[in-house]
C-alpha cells in the first residue's frame, strides 16, 4: 500500500497543466449544463432542460414529425435486422445492439410506430388519438424527450469522460456504499438524476452500466431510486392542485420521503435480489482501494486526471454523443409511445385503477385522510402517468389530501408514460414485473411519511 501511495505521488507530479485543464474545464461545463439550477419565467430548471424547451417552442410543428420519423426508422431497422440480418447491421457491434433486439421489443417498437402515426394523422379511434392519450404522448411528452435526448446525449460525455465521476466518487465513496449500497461514483449520477431530470439520470445510469461501472443490482438501484421528476415539474403539479403557497414544505416532504425510500429499497426485493453481475460482454470496473496516507481529495484528483488524460479528443466525444442520441431516439421513443399510450388509455377509459386503488382507499381512511374514497385511485393511477393523480385529485376539496396526492405522485417515481418506458426501453436490468413491485413498495414506504408530515402541517 505504501508503494502504491508513492506511485500516486510520482504520477501526480507528471500531470501537466493541460491535464488539469482537460479535467476542470469540461467538468465545469458538465456541471453547468446538468446540475446548476437557473430561474426562468416558468420557474426553476437546469440549462439542458431550458434549452430543450426552447427547441420545442421554436420548432413546435416540426419536432413531433421528426419524432415519428425516428420511431419509424427504429422499426424499419429492427424488422430488417430480425428478418433479413443485413451485414452492415450484424457485423457492427453498435448497429447490432441498436436494431437486433428480441422479438417482444420488435413488436413493441412496431406498436409504438402505429400509435405515433395514428396520433400524428388523427386516424383511428378517438380513445387512441385524443389529446389525453396518444395525442398527449406524441405532441406533449415525446417532443420533450426528443430534444432532451438530443442535447443531453451530446453533452453527457462532459460528465463521464473527463474525470468528474472519478473525482466526486472518491470523495463520497464512504457515504454512498454504507447508506445506499452503491459505489462512490454513483453520487454524481444520483444527484444529476434527483436535482436535474429523471430522463437524464436514466441515460447516464444506462451508459455507466453498459461500460461495466455498475452491476445489475447497482444500476437497478440508481435508476429506480433517484431518477425523480425535475423540480420544474413538481412546481407544475403543486400549481395544478392550487397549492403553490405550500411549495417549500411540499418539496421538503418529497426529499424526506424520497431519501427514506432510497435507504430502504436497495435492501429489499426485487432490487436486493438482483445479481452483482455486469452487463453482458463487459468487464467489471471496480473502485481501487485508496492507499493509506492519501486523502480522499488527493486520490480523487489523481483518478480524475488519469481519466481526463485518456478522455479522447473532440472527434471521439462528438461520436460518442451522437451514439448516445441514437440509442435513446431509436431504442426508447417507440417504447415510450407504445407502453405510455396503452397505460394512459387504461387509466382514462376503464375502471381498472379505481378497482385496484380500493386497498389504498381503506389505508387512507385508517390514516384519517379526508376524502379517502376519492383519493384512493390516485395512489395507483400514477403508474400510468405521473400527472394523472393531480388531474384526478384536483376536484378534491381537502388541502391536506391534495398535498398528500401531490407528494406521493412524485415520490412513486415509476410511471409508464415516461420513466417506466425509458427504463424498459433501455438496456438497464429492470423488467415490467420489477416496475410494478417497485412502484407499490415505494408507495407503501413514502405514503405513511407523507401522511405524517401532512398531519403536522394541516
Amino acid at each position: 500500500m505504501q508503494e502504491q501511495w508513492k506511485h500516486v505521488e510520482r504520477e501526480k507530479k507528471r500531470f501537466s497543466a493541460k491535464d488539469y485543464a482537460a479535467f476542470i474545464l469540461p467538468s465545469l461545463l458538465g456541471l453547468l449544463f446538468f446540475m446548476v439550477p437557473i430561474q426562468t419565467e416558468d420557474g426553476i430548471t437546469i440549462p439542458v432542460a431550458f434549452l430543450a424547451n426552447g427547441l420545442n417552442e421554436g420548432f413546435a410543428g416540426t419536432i413531433p414529425v421528426l419524432t415519428v420519423l425516428a420511431i419509424t426508422i427504429s422499426v424499419i431497422g429492427s424488422l430488417a435486422a430480425y428478418l433479413w440480418k443485413p451485414k452492415w447491421i450484424m457485423e457492427s457491434t453498435y448497429w447490432k445492439a441498436l436494431f437486433y433486439v428480441r422479438k417482444n421489443w420488435v413488436m413493441t417498437r412496431v406498436l409504438g410506430m402505429i400509435f405515433a402515426w395514428m396520433a400524428l394523422l388523427t386516424l383511428g379511434p378517438d380513445f387512441l388519438t385524443s389529446d389525453v392519450t396518444g395525442g398527449m404522448l406524441l405532441f406533449d411528452l415525446l417532443p420533450v424527450l426528443f430534444t432532451t435526448f438530443l442535447l443531453a446525449g451530446f453533452l453527457l460525455p462532459l460528465l463521464r469522460n473527463f474525470g468528474l465521476l472519478e473525482f466526486v466518487g472518491a470523495l463520497l465513496r464512504k457515504v454512498m456504499r454504507p447508506l445506499f449500497t452503491l459505489p462512490g461514483r454513483s453520487s454524481l449520477d444520483c444527484l444529476a438524476s434527483w436535482v436535474g431530470d429523471g430522463t437524464i439520470g436514466v441515460l447516464l445510469t444506462s451508459k455507466q452500466y453498459e461500460e461495466g461501472y455498475y452491476t445489475k443490482r447497482e444500476a437497478g438501484v440508481v435508476a429506480t431510486t433517484f431518477s425523480i421528476v425535475s423540480i420544474t415539474f413538481t412546481i407544475v403539479v403543486i400549481s395544478y392542485l392550487e397549492m403553490e403557497s405550500y411549495f417549500l414544505p411540499y418539496y421538503a416532504t418529497i426529499i424526506i420521503a424520497g431519501l427514506a425510500a432510497a435507504l430502504i429499497m436497495p435492501r429489499i426485493p426485487p432490487l436486493s435480489w438482483k445479481k452483482d453481475d455486469v452487463y453482458e460482454g463487459t468487464t467489471r470496473k471496480t473502485e481501487e482501494a485508496i492507499p493509506s496516507g492519501t486523502s480522499l481529495f488527493r486520490w480523487g484528483t489523481t483518478q480524475a486526471l488519469r481519466k481526463a488524460r485518456s478522455g479522447g479528443g473532440v472527434k471521439a466525444t462528438l461520436k460518442e454523443g451522437m451514439q448516445n442520441v441514437l440509442d435513446m431516439w431509436i431504442g426508447v421513443l417507440p417504447v415510450v409511445m407504445a407502453i405510455g399510450t396503452v397505460a394512459v388509455v387504461i387509466a382514462e377509459f376503464t375502471s381498472f385503477f379505481t378497482i385496484i386503488g380500493k386497498p389504498f382507499e381503506w389505508l387512507l381512511m385508517l390514516m384519517q385522510v379526508p376524502e379517502a374514497e376519492a383519493a384512493g385511485q390516485t395512489m395507483v393511477v400514477g403508474f400510468a402517468d405521473m400527472f394523472l393523480p393531480a388531474v384526478i385529485g384536483s376536484g378534491i376539496e381537502s388541502e391536506m389530501t391534495r398535498f398528500i396526492i401531490a407528494s406521493v405522485s412524485v415520490t412513486q417515481l415509476v410511471y409508464l408514460s415516461e420513466m417506466g418506458g425509458l427504463l424498459l426501453g433501455s438496456k438497464l436490468p429492470v423488467s415490467f414485473k420489477d416496475l410494478v413491485f417497485i412502484f407499490l413498495l415505494r408507495t407503501l414506504i413514502t405514503l405513511p411519511i407523507v401522511v405524517g408530515i401532512a398531519h403536522l402541517i394541516f
